[in-house]
């Protein structure tokens, strides 16, 4: 993703998401610059048509809505923030390998889990990718759950680093 690529962004979030989980711009524009090499775009002939924004976390931790990404030097996690595709790709099969390219750069780097906040009836596709529903936070982080003001999950998956890959 580039800062180019913004406006693109923002237009998909509005039509994929509810009002009430609309990020600002510059919520937006912040995590870009946060964490550039972990901020995916999918482009077609139309130019971007899904994006995909994460970072380096860890386990148990919950970015709220209109949170900071604020990587961890010691990270075991990719948290996958925010994942949208454009109506106009919808049924395309666009989504699953944006993911699965992005958990397999996830363990080359080592980590051992990624998670997420699904919301908008988004479990089944999680679940589909790995995730399972993980209820055990702490208050705090309960609390940047229920930031989001509908009904959220977070999920969870183990990923493959390189290290269980060889051990195989």
């Amino acid at each position: 993703m580039q800062a180019r690529d913004i406006p693109a962004v923002m237009s998909i979030q509005e039509e994929s998401y509810a009002p009430e989980v609309h990020e600002e711009e510059a919520v937006v524009r912040s995590r870009l610059a946060a964490c550039p090499q972990q901020a995916w775009v999918a482009e077609d002939a139309q130019g971007v048509c899904a994006y995909l924004f994460a970072y380096p976390s860890r386990l148990g931790q919950v970015t709220p809505l209109d949170g900071d990404f604020q990587p961890h030097a010691q990270a075991d996690c990719l948290y996958l923030h925010d994942l949208a595709v454009a109506s106009r790709a919808a049924g395309r099969g666009i989504a699953p390998p944006l993911v699965q390219h992005k958990l397999q750069r996830a363990g080359a780097m080592q980590l051992r889990y990624s998670a997420l906040v699904s919301v908008q009836d988004s479990q089944g596709f999680w679940s589909r990718m790995g995730f399972k529903p993980e209820e055990k936070l702490s208050a705090s982080q309960a609390n940047n759950l229920a930031s989001y003001q509908i009904p959220a999950v977070y999920m969870v998956r183990r990923i493959e680093t390189e290290a269980t890959k060889q051990s195989l």
